[in-house]
């Protein structure tokens, strides 16, 4: 009797799942967004957010969450109901690259949640200031052999993807830079445009006006192409140096066990939005690449992006506690 009361519990819990997944959404949605506003996380959030209120028909409230990497908002999300009813925008670095810089999280990013889609991503560029008279990623390999540790590269942060992107050009082209880690890109930019330090590995969007104006010197894409937005600017591979790919990504997760049919219509409404030329147009013109792909390719980007970078920070010894 006890087994069959069982028994009728979970096929009661399963049913009234289904039927929720069935009439979802009737309530507003939530999307953590955990950075400071004015990022790009928080901007993508935002921009997603009335095309997903029309295809869904609800209200959609972003929340800022910031705070230990992005592991607070994270954390939030991770441990909320798997009903579809609150999200995360992630950044490459929480679902990929914190767990091997803290020694405690507070989830497992490989468990805790459920893809959508990679909303956009960012690669990076090599730019340094044009007093250093480098004009090609070659020049900047060869006076870094010739004088290891001298050449001063910015990073956003210890442990940002700013600065591990520094660390991957140093194991990729065997060469010795000296990290002057700020608080946030927006100061290790208006220090190199100074001439404070040589170079950065950053973002397009803080840079992109910098490169135009000839205040900073673009020396190469940490991409696998060329991006349009600087199309003379070439490739890592281009230069010299295959290998080198780093770049800053966002995406779209729900609570694990959430129901497939809440994740595949937040897929499609999403990717929906993603496609719209304008909107292309729009992020394109600040670096950023939308990408809006399936469940199923997301899920199989995340496990060799977590291979990668956990290789490299563990190689770096970069610790963030």
């Amino acid at each position: 009797m006890k087994r069959i009361s069982v028994l009728i519990g979970v096929l009661g819990v399963l049913f009234a799942t289904a039927a929720g997944a069935q009439t979802y959404p009737t309530k507003p949605i939530r999307i953590v967004a955990p950075f400071p506003p004015g990022g790009v996380a928080d901007v993508l959030a935002r921009a997603i957010q009335p095309g997903l209120q029309e295809a869904l028909g609800q209200q959609v409230i972003i929340e800022n969450k910031p705070g230990a990497g992005g592991n607070i908002g994270a954390d939030l999300v991770a441990k909320a109901d798997p009903d579809g009813y609150t999200l995360l925008l992630a950044s490459a670095g929480i679902l990929t690259i914190n767990e091997f810089l803290y020694s405690k999280m507070p989830f497992d990013p490989a468990k805790a949640f459920a893809p959508i889609t990679v909303v956009g991503d960012m690669p990076n560029i090599v730019v340094v200031n044009p007093k250093t008279g480098l004009k090609t990623l070659k020049a900047l390999i060869d006076k870094a052999k010739a004088e290891p540790g001298k050449l001063n590269f910015g990073s956003a942060g210890n442990g940002t993807t700013t600065h591990l992107a520094v660390v991957l050009l140093e194991q990729a082209a065997k060469i010795k830079l000296a990290h002057v880690p700020y608080k946030g890109a927006a100061p290790a930019v208006q220090d190199l445009v100074a001439g404070q330090i040589d170079g950065l590995v950053d973002n397009p969007p803080l840079v992109i006006g910098h490169i135009r104006n000839g205040t900073l010197t673009a020396l190469a894409w940490a991409a696998p192409q060329r991006m349009a937005i600087l199309p003379d600017v070439p490739t890592a591979a281009e230069a010299g140096l295959p290998g080198f790919e780093a770049s800053s990504w966002f995406a779209l997760v729900a609570p694990a066990g959430t129901p497939k049919e809440i994740v595949d219509r937040l897929n499609a409404a999403t990717a929906k939005i993603l496609k719209d030329p304008k909107m292309v147009e729009q992020f394109a013109a600040r670096g950023v690449r939308l990408v809006g792909n399936s469940v199923a390719s997301f899920t199989a980007f995340i496990p060799p992006e977590r291979a990668r970078w956990g290789e490299i920070v563990k190689t770096s010894g970069v610790k963030l506690d």
